[in-house]
């Protein structure tokens, strides 16, 4: 592949995942700096006044309804009404200034502060940047042909692709709303640790043969090099964080819906004793068939929360279902079919091994802790 293909590939990751192209992206509008100063303060205190209310509102629009609100079809209907606006609110304001702060932080950016890290050192800070960096399923194959063509090391670019649809902002922000700023932590702890030991473990097998054949070129020829800095004014920060609120909202909001969806039912209408027996303390089994039942789905961290939730609600154990969570999100059937495109059957194959076994341990030891 030339290196115009690539640089191609890598423009349309950025695109695909809605990450800010700093000053070059066509401005929203253009106001005196303080008017954005303040429509951003008033934004963000009229944000935690609105959320402050959600309670009180969900109760209030369940009693409008023709339903006890006692029963399941009650409890399923506050669920949701309360949840919905939860969560798109925590997705609103969390992607608007993980934009503004992605603006710092680029795909060519990243690449290029990834290229030449020896592995170790590399893959911490390939995972660090996972979680402040835009990544998404679509943009797989053209963010791993720009970290290799950069001759990034393959444990290191596997330490950034397992945390960034991990351990993302979007999923420790929800995690804190929904079942606390403990639980938040220590999910952030154990998945960059499982992002850093399992790239680690990867670049220890020296598995590059097992790349495709034309990525493998690639890598021979590292055709990328540095990019020009560019720095953005903080209004145009403030209009990636606008674009990003439009771009992933519209990408993410049926997924939150369905996810809700679910959550409510299982709320409302799935027996605790059931949960129990499945995902329950009784149920030793309960985290590998968890990881197992996770890797054929697909959901984003924003339509797995809600499910978490009621799970929670209903009895399970904390570690079965965010070992079912982390699996659905990465190890999810379709970003695999996407990443056969550069890397072979046999490569997959030790990257849901390494990373499923990790994810099973982290599962664990949460059931320890919690």
């Amino acid at each position: 592949m030339s290196a115009d293909t690539t640089r191609c590939c890598e423009h349309s990751a950025s695109q695909c995942c809605g990450g800010p192209e700093g000053s070059s992206a066509p401005a929203i509008r253009a106001e005196p700096p303080w008017r954005w100063h303040l429509g951003v303060g008033a934004f963000t205190i009229g944000w935690f006044l609105v959320y402050g209310q959600l309670p009180n509102l969900s109760e209030w629009l369940t009693g409008l309804l023709p339903v006890d609100r006692a029963s399941r079809t009650g409890e399923a209907i506050a669920f949701f009404l309360y949840d919905a606006p939860k969560v798109i609110l925590l997705l609103a304001l969390i992607v608007f200034w993980m934009g503004v702060v992605r603006s710092f932080f680029s795909p060519e950016k990243t690449r290029t502060l990834l290229a030449g890290r020896r592995e170790g050192v590399g893959n911490v800070l390939s995972a660090g940047l996972g979680v402040f960096t835009p990544f998404c399923s679509c943009s797989a194959v053209p963010l791993f042909i720009g970290f290799v063509s950069a001759g990034v090391p393959l444990g290191v670019t596997f330490s950034f692709l397992i945390a960034a649809p991990m351990v993302n902002e979007v999923a420790l922000v929800l995690l804190w709303g929904l079942v606390g700023w403990q639980v938040a932590l220590t999910y952030l702890i154990f998945g960059l640790g499982l992002a850093i030991v399992g790239g680690w473990v990867i670049g220890r097998f020296r598995l590059e043969p097992w790349l495709q054949g034309w990525v493998r070129e690639i890598h021979a020829g590292k055709a990328a090099g540095a990019l020009p800095e560019e720095r953005p004014t903080m209004v145009e920060r403030y209009q990636d964080g606008i674009r990003s609120v439009k771009d992933i909202l519209g990408k993410v909001w049926i997924w939150v819906v369905i996810g809700i969806t679910l959550g409510a039912l299982i709320h409302g209408y799935v027996p605790e004793a059931v949960v129990m027996a499945v995902m329950g303390s009784g149920a030793w089994w309960s985290v590998p068939a968890a990881v197992i039942m996770g890797i054929p789905m697909y959901s984003g961290a924003a339509g797995m929360i809600p499910i978490i939730e009621a799970l929670l609600d209903k009895g399970a154990e904390l570690g079965t279902v965010l070992a079912f969570m982390m699996s659905v999100i990465a190890l999810s059937l379709p970003e695999m079919l996407i990443l056969r495109k550069v890397l072979t059957g046999k490569l997959i194959a030790v990257f849901i091994a390494v990373v499923g076994t990790g994810i099973l341990v982290v599962g664990l030891l949460f059931n320890l802790i919690f």
